[in-house]
């Protein structure tokens, strides 16, 4: 357990201890809230902040939002719409501003197996970057194993890992894959941490990312 915790308190700190040197390192820092209202509704919110050398250099700001509806205990059905903004590098000194909005819908399953969870989800976007039109599907897949459990509270250690494909709908049909590894705490029922490693398959090469990721419900 005590293992468990300082390795995560590690990756905590990772983006500071780097801050002073040049890496091709990234980091995400993300942010995920969901609040219920009414019977079966539910409201998804979320920041990513995506840095490319882990110590402030902008690679991406993600604003996502949308209104999700459960059709069964495991199963929700979200609308929702993104804003994002992109600093891409045209030259090793300079960087071209890139603003998208994307409309996307979305399916998540989600199952229990003991002390695994699965999530499936599936997502199509419609995406509106500056003048060019592009459509993409996602398909994603997460699994949480409980590491340690205090079975008289919510609190909780627990392995995380997902695997995300991204298909475009023409041309280069593969975008790209996400593969991700980390660990995470739930402090309560409403409230949790993860850190971990994601790399990046790309159509022209790969990237690593530190994300810290916050889970937040109320």
């Amino acid at each position: 357990m005590r293992k468990i915790i300082s390795f995560l308190v590690v990756l905590f700190m990772v983006p500071s201890m780097m801050q002073a040197q040049e890496s091709n390192l990234g980091n995400w820092i993300l942010l995920f809230g969901n609040k219920k209202f009414a019977d079966k509704f539910n409201w998804h919110h979320e920041v990513q902040y995506r840095n490319y050398n882990a110590a402030g250099d902008l690679e991406q700001l993600l604003l996502r939002t949308g209104i999700g509806y459960n059709v069964a205990d495991n199963a929700n059905l979200l609308l929702g719409y993104g804003f994002i903004r992109s600093e891409n590098y045209t030259s090793p000194d300079d960087k071209a501003i890139v603003n998208e909005h994307r409309i996307y819908q979305q399916f998540i399953t989600k199952q229990k197996l003991g002390r695994v969870s699965l999530q499936h989800r599936y997502r199509f976007e419609q995406r509106f970057v500056e003048d060019v039109f592009r459509m993409r599907f996602r398909y994603f897949l997460g699994m949480n194993v409980s590491l340690w459990k205090d079975e008289s509270t919510p609190r909780e250690v627990y392995f995380s890992m997902y695997d995300e494909v991204f298909l475009n709908s023409k041309r280069e049909v593969f975008d790209r894959n996400r593969l991700y590894g980390g660990f995470g705490y739930r402090l309560n029922a409403n409230l949790r941490f993860e850190a971990g490693y994601m790399n990046q398959f790309l159509a022209n090469g790969n990237r690593d990312q530190v994300n810290l990721v916050c889970f937040f419900s109320w």
